[in-house]
Order: C-alpha cells, then sequence, then structure tokens
C-alpha cells in the first residue's frame, strides 16, 4: 500500500481550506484547526513547513495569518506532497542519492523510474483547486485516462 504520511494528509487539509477560503484573507492556525478539524498545534506545525517552502505565506497583524502563496490553480497536489515528504518515490532505491546493497545485481534495477514519473505526473495534474471544489474533496480530479493521454505513461522496456 502506498500511504500519505499522517502530517501530509493535513497538509492537504489546511491547503484545500485555504483554498477555499481565497487568497486575499489569511486565516489563523486557530481558525484553520476549527474548519478542518485538525489539532492546533499540528495545524502551526504544518503552516510553518509549507510557509518554509513557500507555498503560503505568513501576514502579519490583527487581521494575520497564513494564506496561499499563489493561486490555487497555479499550486499541485504534489507540491504540497513534496514540501513535506520530499521527492515522490515509490521506492527509496530510485532516489537521486539512495543507494542499495542489493543494486550491482537487482533484476528491477532502473525500472522504478518510469513509475515515479507517472505518479508524480498524476499528482501534479491534479491542483489544489480540483480538490477545493467538491465538498467531498474530490472535485474535478483527472482520470488515470486523461493523465496518460497528458504524457505521464508509463513504460518498462
Amino acid at each position: 500500500m502506498i500511504k500519505l504520511g499522517k502530517l501530509t494528509d493535513y497538509a492537504v487539509a489546511v491547503m484545500v481550506q485555504l483554498s477555499r477560503e481565497g487568497n486575499t484573507a489569511a486565516r489563523s492556525a486557530h481558525q484553520l484547526a476549527e474548519r478542518t478539524s485538525i489539532p492546533e498545534p499540528t495545524v502551526a506545525k504544518v503552516l510553518k513547513k509549507l510557509a518554509r517552502k513557500k507555498l503560503v505565506e505568513s501576514v502579519r497583524g490583527a487581521a494575520g495569518g497564513y494564506r496561499l502563496a499563489a493561486s490555487a490553480d497555479e499550486m499541485s497536489i504534489c507540491d504540497v506532497i513534496e514540501a513535506l515528504d520530499g521527492p515522490i518515490t515509490i521506492v527509496s532505491c530510485a532516489g537521486a542519492n539512495d543507494t542499495c546493497r542489493a543494486e550491482p545485481k537487482c533484476p528491477a534495477k532502473g525500472k522504478w523510474s518510469p513509475v515515479n514519473q507517472a505518479i508524480r505526473a498524476a499528482l501534479q495534474a491534479v491542483r489544489l483547486s480540483d480538490m477545493a471544489r467538491s465538498s467531498s474533496g474530490c472535485g474535478h480530479v483527472p482520470s488515470l485516462t486523461q493523465i496518460t493521454e497528458g504524457g505521464a505513461h508509463v513504460n518498462l522496456k
């Protein structure tokens, strides 16, 4: 099973909530915690990480808080996931700096890169605005066929 970490799951929820609020008004960690039912200390932690990656910006003052750093149409779910978890790789040996002791004889060596690219392209195709459109959290999300036709396909030659 491929599963996002809980903090990443929370980050997506916070970003979707911020996108529903619009880019003009800033929201405090307390307000976002109330609207998402995520504990306030966790929301604050997520917002700090997202701010470091420049996905949200903090606004000082009485009406301060956090808001999206760009339009929800410009940000993908992939951006949020990578901000919290780093580059998307399905196995550790497919990362840029990771090696495996079985690498010299591994029959799957080099075969994971296209899979990683397809997963990343699929996540990149889902915009934050797509997630914010629906009350269930699943707005117009591109189908696998649309993603594949867009160039994100797996070729394991």
